[in-house]
């Protein structure tokens, strides 16, 4: 298994209560959310580097584009 190291966070209020609360609606403990958050992160920074876009696209309204 790989190495593991610890990283100290320091969150807003809101930001603290958006991290309970995604943890408490996935079922998840904190820090697998904060892992997800890094994964999907890194994950859209790659493929927006390589020219790709992301959309959000909702059934009521047109298509969005987020450039990060």
């Amino acid at each position: 298994m790989a190495e593991k190291r610890t990283v100290m966070v320091q969150l807003s209020e809101a930001e603290w209560d958006a991290l309970e609360s995604l943890a408490e609606k996935k079922d998840l403990s904190k820090v697998a959310v904060m892992r997800q958050a890094l994964r999907l992160y890194q994950l859209v920074d790659v493929r927006m580097a390589e020219g790709e876009k992301l959309i959000f696209e909702s059934k009521k309204s047109k298509k969005e584009v987020l450039v990060l």
